[in-house]
């Protein structure tokens, strides 16, 4: 469940003649490999080893793909251009500590690449224009020192932007009529009526130009709780109607790449005409405003009766890639052929699981203490009757994101091994609307921590969990709220996992990259002033409730982690050994904030499944070193 996939993230070229996907070499990592659109003459350009490509996509000009590509970790990602013809990999942004991110391409201008990066200052991120060819560079937007992502307009100029301001924490969509106009600032959000992505580095709520040029397409909550497709007039700002909507959720977003997200929208690639738009209460599904591509979506779910995703297509708009995904399964591609309405299947990203059982998620809304109302998803083992499991409470990051209804290996594989895996979105949580957003401001290790509580009550209450055998897992902020958990019911936890979870929120405060320095800003409104307040940062703070602590932890920690240090980690482990608690501590010296090579994660999910056998009674392989693996346990 934890290799790396067969293959996965297919393209198909702007001519729609070659195929790209991501697949291992012969050292395992990720590298791009490129075919013609039957399979023929596949090969690997890019040599990448150590940690995997993430991201990539094809140039314009179909000579060239571009990936993103960071050092064991660091999150400071360059730009790389392979030419297919010759092999050559290039870096675009050979700037030592500089971030690449932001990328973007059009079809009418295949000669150029845009990406911002913070080359003048490293706070922030202006936007140059790289000709493919040359290598050359040049300034295209300066930022003003708030601007998180740019927008580029139908003719491949900057002319729109997502702001965001550390000092009065609005966010705000600014826009200039030509690449020699000043900028002016179209539609101002107050903090509390502002979607996540506002807020966040690398984030937009700018879709893009009406192919009119006289409106703006927009993600916004002004008028509404939840998040809405809008249009926005170019010459006042006024919102002229709603595109898309749903009563129960925000608009969807996507990630691009690491640290970066914008609003799930499918745009005409000839007109730049919005098509459809995703949303996701408990499950994902489109909002059609293309008639056509909604026939042809139809087309294809009638073969594939799952959620149908659109993830590439040729310039001509004819040939397209499509993922179906599921719960209880990797992803699958298949092409698809406007023409013939032909479906043919491409690959699975992991076939060697089709021999196995897995869990569908289960979708249930849970309710906290409050009457606050959770989606959540409940995965028990198949086959086995779901009565007085061991439970584990699979809590999600961020903590302004969410979990899905999506394929998730953590809890395949936690199911497999005999638990019930319940992982609740708690207040906070994103894409639930502005309500249930602001809900979680001031209850980081509070509130947000009492709601994943009252989601494990819930599954004892329902007969599902076993109260004697409930765990706590999370990653990062997951990981923050594992150790608060422990901290705040001693008696209703066996035990705890934390991946790279923060101890210490004020020294996470210090230490975050200086890129993040303008929506720090956004942290001090919604978890509170930790780096000033000093019995706020203690009162939310893992590291000062150590002695409530009871419940045996096993803490995994990547030591380039550029957002949770080394020394943070450091600091818990310290302060658990020194109160005489029970806690493995692991590091990996080649990861940052998560596991990205395979060995790593054989490694760290070995020893978890060791752990919970332990404490819960669960299935375990016997752990054995990993060859390739550069564990440290301390």
């Amino acid at each position: 469940m934890f290799a790396n996939p067969a293959r996965t993230d297919p393209k198909i070229s702007p001519n729609g003649s070659q195929l790209s996907w991501l697949a291992p070499d012969k050292s395992n990592t990720l590298n791009v490999w490129t075919s013609g659109l039957d399979g023929g003459n596949a090969h690997c350009v890019t040599n990448e080893t150590g940690d995997p490509i993430e991201w990539y996509t094809w140039a314009a000009d179909g000579k060239h793909v571009l990936y993103l590509h960071d050092n064991a970790g660091d999150e400071i990602p360059h730009l790389f251009s392979a030419e297919l013809t010759s092999g050559n990999v290039r870096d675009l942004t050979p700037f030592r500590g500089v971030r690449a991110q932001n990328v973007l391409t059009d079809s009418r201008y295949p000669g150029a690449a845009l990406v911002a990066l913070n080359l003048r200052d490293r706070n922030i991120f202006d936007m140059y224009r790289v000709n493919l060819e040359t290598g050359a560079i040049a300034l295209e937007a300066q930022n003003p020192g708030d601007v998180l992502t740019w927008k580029a307009d139908n003719n491949f100029v900057i002319r729109a932007a997502t702001a965001f301001d550390g000092k009065s924490a609005r966010t705000t969509i600014r826009v200039r009529d030509a690449a020699d106009k000043p900028w002016r600032d179209l539609v101002v959000m107050p903090f509390e009526r502002a979607l996540f992505a506002g807020q966040v580095v690398n984030g937009s709520l700018v879709v893009g130009f009406d192919p009119d040029d006289k409106s703006l397409l927009v993600d916004s909550a002004l008028n509404s709780d939840k998040g809405q497709l809008v249009r926005v007039e170019l010459d006042n700002g006024h919102q002229v109607g709603v595109v898309a909507e749903d009563p129960k959720c925000d608009v969807a977003f996507a990630d691009v790449g690491r640290l970066g997200m914008e609003p799930k929208v499918l745009l005409n690639p000839i007109s730049d005409a919005p098509q459809a738009v995703e949303f996701n209460y408990t499950t994902s599904h489109w909002f059609f405003i293309d008639p056509k591509l909604k026939e042809d979506f139809e087309t294809i779910s009638r073969q594939s009766p799952v959620f149908v995703d659109l993830v590439s297509r040729d310039n001509a708009d004819q040939i397209w890639i499509v993922a179906i995904r599921r719960s209880d399964a990797p992803d699958a591609f298949y092409s698809f052929d406007r023409a013939t309405k032909k479906l043919m299947p491409l690959f699975a990203e992991n076939p060697d699981l089709a021999k196995f059982r897995l869990a569908a998620k289960k979708p249930v809304v849970v309710k906290a203490r409050d009457g606050l109302e959770m989606v959540s998803y409940l995965t028990t083992p198949p086959g086995i009757e779901s009565k007085k499991l061991p439970l584990v409470l699979l809590i999600h990051g961020g903590p302004w994101d969410r979990d899905s209804d999506s394929y998730d290996p953590e809890a395949q594989f936690l199911a497999n091994r005999g638990y019930a895996v319940l992982q609740s979105n708690y207040r906070g949580s994103i894409g639930f609307g502005i309500k249930f957003f602001n809900a979680g401001d001031l209850q980081v290790g509070l509130g947000m921590v009492e709601d994943v509580i009252d989601a494990a009550r819930w599954a004892v209450d329902q007969g599902i969990a076993d109260p004697k055998r409930i765990a706590a897992m999370g990653g990062s902020m997951g990981g923050f709220a594992t150790l608060r958990a422990l901290e705040m019911r001693p008696d209703l936890f066996a035990c705890g996992v934390d991946e790279f979870g923060p101890a210490d929120e004020a020294m996470g405060l210090r230490t975050f990259p200086k890129y993040w320095s303008n929506i720090i800003a956004r942290w001090r409104r919604r978890e509170g002033d930790v780096d000033h307040d000093e019995n706020w940062n203690r009162r939310i703070s893992p590291l000062y409730h150590v002695d409530a602590i009871r419940a045996p932890l096993l803490i995994g920690q990547g030591k380039n982690d550029p957002r949770v240090t080394l020394a943070n980690a450091d600091a818990m482990v310290a302060a658990l050994r020194k109160a005489k608690r029970e806690v493995t501590y692991v590091v990996y010296p080649d990861e940052g904030h998560g596991f990205a090579r395979p060995e790593n994660q054989f490694d760290f999910y070995g020893r978890v499944e060791e752990f919970f056998a332990k404490h819960l009674g669960g299935r375990a392989q016997p752990w054995k070193r990993v060859a390739g693996s550069t564990a440290e346990p301390k």
